[in-house]
């Protein structure tokens, strides 16, 4: 795993957790707007490392090392974190971990409930298919890139899947959708969980009020028409503009 930072280390924290086969870049917009207020740190997951192969374990492996970043470098203190998809489950696991002391918690379509295991081994299938094609630069997988990620991270994608190994896919598909251990916050903590409608969002959907049980200061807000991560990876802005609300800023 690695860490890129933006703005004054002096400032409040915000972490930013990108999604399954998504770069770290995805943040990109997002660093450089907060960083004027915050110091932004973007973890790049292990599995999705640009310039050399590393596994990733599990999401509980995956918080832990945040955890221990932010415990090193930050003693603990964080007034933001933020996490797509697999990102947004590791931001929920990393809430509960001792030591850390954080603010607002915001999940943007994480899937926080157990699904069925035939599901999750055609989409393991799928997904190990799509990083075999893509280190061949597959024609039709390059075409068919754009309804996954906005083109300008193509480059940045064909780095991570060259990187990507197939156990690490294994073993998200068999984290992510295990069961989830809903645990009640502190009642401090400001939580936002953010889904849209179309195609899998349901299970960010069942997520949001499974969340919302167990921490009952959990607000949901739901983007019709809206497919998986599709308003934070295509329109960033928009994105930022939510988030920024909720957080109060001017």
């Amino acid at each position: 795993m690695n860490f890129h930072t933006f703005g004054n280390e002096n400032n409040q924290v915000m972490v930013l957790i990108h999604g399954m086969l998504t770069p770290w870049q995805i943040w990109e917009d997002a660093a450089e707007h907060f960083s004027k207020d915050y110091y932004v740190i973007v973890p790049e997951l292990d599995g999705h490392t640009e310039e050399e192969e590393s596994e990733l374990i599990s999401v509980e492996d995956e918080a832990e090392k945040i955890r221990q970043y932010l415990l090193d470098h930050c003693s603990g203190k964080v007034s933001v974190v933020a996490g797509l998809s697999l990102g947004g489950r590791i931001s929920a696991v990393l809430a509960g971990m001792p030591g850390l002391h954080i603010d607002s918690l915001i999940i943007d379509g994480a899937p926080l409930v157990k699904i069925p295991g035939l599901y999750i081994s055609v989409m393991t299938k799928n997904y190990i298919q799509i990083i075999q094609k893509s280190r061949k630069k597959d024609p039709k997988v390059i075409k068919s890139f754009q309804s996954f990620l906005p083109e300008k991270f193509l480059d940045d994608y064909l780095k991570l899947a060259d990187h990507m190994g197939e156990q690490s896919i294994r073993n998200v598909m068999k984290s992510v959708f295990d069961s989830f251990d809903f645990k009640t916050y502190d009642g401090d903590m400001r939580i936002l969980f953010m889904h849209g409608t179309k195609g899998n969002e349901i299970v960010s959907g069942k997520s949001a009020v499974k969340m919302k049980k167990a921490n009952p200061q959990t607000e949901i807000k739901v983007f019709k028409g809206y497919a998986h991560a599709e308003l934070a990876c295509f329109k960033s802005g928009d994105w930022i503009r939510e988030v920024s609300d909720w957080l109060g800023e001017k």
